[in-house]
C-alpha cells in the first residue's frame, strides 16, 4: 500500500488513481479515505487523477500522540501533495476534511491548486461564541467526547443514523451504509478521535476562507444535523471571494441516496477548466 512520511515522521496512506488533473479528497471525522471511494471511481472513470488519504489517526496512516490538531493535518496534506508533485490541483473536503483544506490554504497558499470544492464543510467556526453565536454550544462537542470515551463502538452506531439523515421520518434506511460508517469509524485510534473533535469544532477558520482565491464551490445539505449550515456553508460562502454556494434542500450531512447523485453531477460539471 503506498504511503508518504511527513516531515515529523508519521506514515500517511493514501490512493492513487487514474491519471489526468488530479483531484484530491480529503474526508470527515471519524472517517477514512474509504468514505471517498465512489467519488474516486467516479473522477477516475473521467479523466482526471484522483487521490485520497488517510488524516493522521484514521485508517491505515499512523496514530501518533501529538499533531492531531488542523494545522498538522494541514501540513501533512502539503506533505502529500508535495511529495506527488501535484499542480493544478481539486482539492475537495468533506466535513473536517473541508477544514483541512481551508486550513491547507492559509497555510501554504494556492500554488498548486485550482479550484477547492468544500461539502457539508466545518468552516468557519463550529462552537458557539460571543462573536459566532449561530454556532452550536461546546455542551454538543463535549457530549460526543462522552460518547466516544465511554463506549466508541455504540456512540458510533448511533451517530450514522443522523449522520445520514436516517433519523428522519420517511428516510430510507440503509443498514450497510451504517455498518460501513461504523467500521470506518472503529479504525480511528481513540486519541485521535479525541484530538480530532477539538480541531473540527474548535478551530476558527475564518482567515484561511478569506485567502481562497481560487473557484470554489460550497456544497451543504439544509437538513444536516451533524454541521449545521447556518453556521458553516452560508457563513463561509460569504467569506471566501469566488464562491458558489450550492444548497441541497433536505439533504443530510453525509453523502447517500440521491444526495450522492446529485453532489457527484455537480461535481463532475465543476472539475473542468
Amino acid at each position: 500500500m503506498p504511503f508518504i512520511t511527513t516531515t515529523d515522521g508519521t506514515d500517511i496512506f493514501y490512493k492513487d488513481w487514474g491519471a489526468g488533473r488530479p483531484v484530491v479528497f480529503s474526508h470527515g471525522w471519524p472517517l477514512n479515505a474509504d468514505a471517498w471511494d465512489p467519488q474516486l471511481n467516479l473522477v477516475a472513470s473521467n479523466g482526471y487523477r484522483a487521490i485520497a488519504h488517510d488524516r493522521r489517526g484514521h485508517g491505515r496512516s499512523g496514530q501518533p500522540w501529538d499533531g492531531n490538531h488542523m494545522d498538522q493535518y494541514a501540513d501533512d496534506l502539503a506533505d502529500l501533495i508535495e511529495s506527488l508533485d501535484l499542480r493544478e490541483a481539486v482539492l475537495v473536503g468533506h466535513s473536517t476534511g473541508g477544514g483541512e483544506v481551508t486550513r491547507y490554504i492559509g497555510r501554504h497558499g494556492t500554488a498548486r491548486v485550482a479550484k477547492v470544492v468544500l461539502l457539508g464543510a466545518v468552516p468557519p467556526l463550529m462552537l458557539r461564541t460571543d462573536a459566532n453565536p449561530q454556532g452550536l454550544p461546546i455542551e454538543v462537542f463535549d457530549g460526543i467526547r462522552a460518547g466516544v470515551a465511554a463506549g466508541r463502538s455504540q456512540f458510533y452506531r448511533e451517530l450514522s443514523l443522523p449522520f445520514y439523515g436516517f433519523n428522519r421520518e420517511g428516510a430510507e434506511v440503509s443498514q450497510g451504509v451504517s455498518d460501513e460508517f461504523w467500521l470506518q469509524s472503529m479504525q480511528v485510534g481513540i486519541k485521535g478521535a479525541l484530538d480530532c473533535i477539538r480541531a473540527f469544532s474548535e478551530t476558527d477558520f475564518t482567515e484561511d476562507l478569506k485567502r481562497i482565491d481560487v473557484p470554489t464551490l460550497i456544497a451543504h445539505g439544509d437538513d444536516d444535523q451533524i454541521v449545521p449550515i447556518v453556521a458553516a456553508g452560508s457563513e463561509s460562502a460569504k467569506l471566501v471571494k469566488d464562491a458558489t454556494l450550492k444548497i441541497y434542500p433536505g439533504r443530510p450531512h453525509g453523502l447517500v441516496g440521491e444526495f450522492k447523485d446529485e453532489f457527484d453531477a455537480d461535481l463532475l460539471a465543476f472539475l473542468p477548466s
